[in-house]
């Protein structure tokens, strides 16, 4: 396997300019997700790391190699797409002897290796069905073993899983974490789905617009957004975001509400809003950071349920609070009602502040 290394891409359509300088390391087997909503520039990048699209600037190595100009059959990178692309006549044994019979190798050595792929993801008795009598996660493992008998420096994932059933997505993911844990490949994979990313990534790479926004570990990216876009897109749910407007009042900072509610902040928090380039400020939370009161306490603001969504073991309210929706998880033995009014107590230790006029996080240091 090998690193791989994105440095300063930029990719235009014309005078369209759809990826804006991506910078991006990728370490000897680690896992990277690109994820981000449709149009982003992921695929596009993937497309270029694959060399199905020419670069405008910058440069994409693999491993030692700078790959700006090298044909795709010579970057020695597999591809797993969306649609599987099986040939549909062929055996499963077919379907994977075929990449290795294009490249004229020795009909033993072709025959082991199909079968060592057939045992790493445990199909070895679909060898001889076709693609027509395999379920969508069986045929999505073929496509992976075709993958995986090349042996090639990298893995490149599109959208695998995207044509799947929610359950066979679950099972799949778990299936290909333990592909990459097993071989420990390198494998880029795009998806729009953050909750692929989150499950799934050593690190993650968080794209809008054509600009990397955040490039982490799951963990850090979900814990300490950058801005307001990755706070929104990353979790399920998302981050809540309420803007408000930032002032003073008895020497103590506070965040105030076009509804006339204050919010006293904490001493560190005082300090993250300093930092603003006006008054505007959106304080952010996580659903499981918020408390759900019936009647006022000391710290609370008062909000209005939306809708209440029981899930079984948990169920989440939202609430309108100054103009935006807020997600708050409660346990199912607590009765909320739609438009009944409420009070919420946000973690002052666990909320994120942003700055209204550049949307990125405050911080106190």
């Amino acid at each position: 396997m090998s690193s791989v290394q994105i440095r300063d891409v930029r990719k235009s359509f014309g005078n369209f300019e759809v990826l804006h300088g991506v910078s991006i390391p990728i370490e000897d087997g680690q896992f990277v997700v690109l994820v981000g909503p449709s149009g982003c520039g992921k695929s596009t990048l993937l497309r270029m790391l694959a060399g199905l699209e020419n670069i405008t600037s910058g440069t994409i190595s693999i491993g030692d190699r700078v790959v700006n100009n090298v044909q795709p059959k010579e970057r020695d990178i597999a591809m797993v797409f969306q649609n599987y692309a099986l040939y549909p006549q062929k055996s499963v044994y077919k379907n994977l002897a075929f990449p290795l019979q294009m490249r004229k190798l020795p009909k033993d050595e072709i025959d082991k290796k199909v079968r060592e792929a057939a045992r790493v993801l445990d199909m070895t008795q679909l060898l001889e069905r076709k693609p027509r009598e395999l379920s969508g996660g069986q045929q999505q493992r073929v496509a992976l073993g075709r993958a995986l008998v090349r042996d090639p420096a990298v893995f490149l994932m599109d959208e695998p899983l995207s044509n799947l059933d929610a359950k066979l997505r679950v099972q799949m993911r778990s299936e290909i974490k333990r592909f990459h844990q097993d071989l420990k490949a390198t494998i880029i994979y795009v998806t729009h789905d953050q909750l692929e990313a989150v499950t799934m990534a050593d690190r993650m790479a968080v794209m809008n617009g054509g600009y990397l926004q955040q490039y982490d570990t799951p963990a850090q990216v979900f814990a300490n957004p950058v801005n307001m876009f990755v706070a929104g897109f990353v979790g399920s749910p998302a981050m809540s975001l309420v803007p408000l407007e930032a002032s003073t009042g008895q020497g103590r900072a506070v965040l105030t509400s076009a509804e006339g509610w204050h919010l006293e902040l904490s001493t560190a928090n005082a300090r993250k809003v300093d930092k603003a380039k006006s008054r505007k400020v959106v304080l952010g939370a996580r659903h499981s950071t918020i408390k759900l009161h019936k009647s006022a306490v000391p710290g609370s603001v008062p909000a209005k349920a939306y809708t209440v969504e029981p899930t079984g073991d948990v169920t989440f309210v939202q609430a309108f609070l100054s103009g935006a929706i807020v997600n708050i998880s409660v346990p199912p033995a607590v009765a909320v009602a739609p438009d009944e009014q409420i009070w919420l107590e946000f973690d002052q230790e666990r909320i994120h502040l942003f700055d209204g006029e550049t949307e990125m996080a405050l911080r106190a240091d």
